[in-house]
């Protein structure tokens, strides 16, 4: 699959909504800080965290190339049967080894090689070929200088599809590099013509950060954005819109960013059909002479959200001072959206998994 998008059944939604509302932030040690000053020390605090992960060898897993040339299901309208991928039909150990064999008249490259069994899929590669996977199907005399110090776990594999009723993808794997503990990557997906596109991945870094993301469209489009570290939410972004028989167009009902211990708000007006004014809590106290403008800049009605850059929030302080989330921020901005589409989308780390899955579930 070059491009996947992923699900979390419904059983497992508690795993995505970590806790992050008002009761929680309310037990901050923090609530005698003025909003300014909550939100100064919270986004040095999310700054750090968020330079500490995009600089650590673990981010890679994530953020690798996305110009890796995978295979992808190619279904027949006529093939009506549910296809299978699963962890028990490419488990062993695979090593990254250029070699010839010959198909017919035809001498082709093979560059995974079962080496031994196991009961997890293990793939050993080059890290130079994660580096640049472009070379990684190709071979040039040189690789054989490369060690396979590179290695991808997989305790969990599964890949259902079909033409007619789409597909259900889960993974679950953890990375060393070079005898490194790089973190641990889940992603689960679901893609259906009566259920639409649900999707969620969670990634626990070894420095103790934990960042996930969840996407469900349908009648109910949910996106959930979160890095923690322990217990303490760094940051959060929650956003719902639905839609119905007389709303065909998906109508926002619940907008929420947490920044350590600051809550912005935005939800349903009591007893109406229209969104109240945002409010925001220091500690889970509300400010009264404190307010928060949303300024929406695209017309999608769903994941419209300040993580990735379609939606800016301009905070009055107190003290009569305004400023905007992009300049409270600064560069973390870019990071953070880039953060979170890597784990959108992982296309390195699913690729080369879903790549020798592939060719070796059509060699059956």
């Amino acid at each position: 699959m070059k491009t996947k998008s992923f699900y979390v059944a419904s059983i497992m939604l508690g795993f995505i909504f970590w806790n992050c509302s008002k009761t929680d932030v309310s037990n901050s040690s923090s609530t005698q800080l003025s909003l300014k000053s909550a939100l100064s020390q919270n986004m040095q605090d999310l700054t750090t965290a968020v330079n500490a992960i995009t600089s650590s060898p673990a981010y890679q897993v994530l953020s690798g190339p996305a110009d890796l040339n995978t295979k992808s299901a190619q279904i027949s309208p006529l093939d009506t049967i549910t296809h299978s991928i699963l962890l028990a039909d490419i488990d062993g150990i695979y090593d990254y080894k250029a070699t010839s064999v010959r198909r017919g008249f035809m001498p082709i490259m093979r560059f995974f090689n079962k080496t031994a069994e196991s009961t997890q899929m293990i793939v050993r590669l080059p890290e130079e070929k994660v580096k640049a996977s472009r070379t990684l199907l190709h071979y040039t005399p040189t690789d054989t200088l490369l060690a396979n110090n590179y290695i991808i776990t997989l305790s969990d594999y599964q890949y259902r599809f079909s033409f007619l009723s789409g597909w259900t993808y889960q993974m679950a794997s953890s990375t060393k590099i070079k005898n490194v503990d790089s973190g641990t990557l889940k992603i689960q997906s679901k893609n259906t013509k009566t259920a639409g596109y649900q999707f969620a991945s969670q990634y626990n870094f070894p420095n103790g950060y934990i960042t996930k993301c969840q996407y469900t469209s349908g009648d109910t489009a949910i996106s959930d954005y979160a890095i923690t570290n322990g217990t303490k939410t760094l940051y959060e972004e929650k956003y719902t819109a639905i839609k119905s028989k007389t709303n065909v167009r998906h109508r926002e009902t619940q907008f929420s960013l947490t920044i350590g211990n600051v809550l912005i708000l935005r939800e349903l007006a009591p007893g109406k059909n229209s969104l109240d004014s945002a409010k925001v809590y220091v500690g889970g106290k509300l400010q009264l002479k404190s307010k928060v403008e949303i300024v929406d800049k695209t017309t999608d009605a769903t994941d419209n959200c300040v993580t990735n850059q379609k939606r800016e929030l301009k905070i009055t302080f107190d003290d009569g001072t305004s400023k905007t989330f992009t300049e409270l921020a600064g560069a973390v901005v870019t990071d953070i959206t880039s953060l979170f589409a890597s784990m959108r989308q992982a296309y390195f780390a699913t690729g080369i998994i879903d790549w020798i899955a592939w060719d070796i579930y059509t060699k059956k």
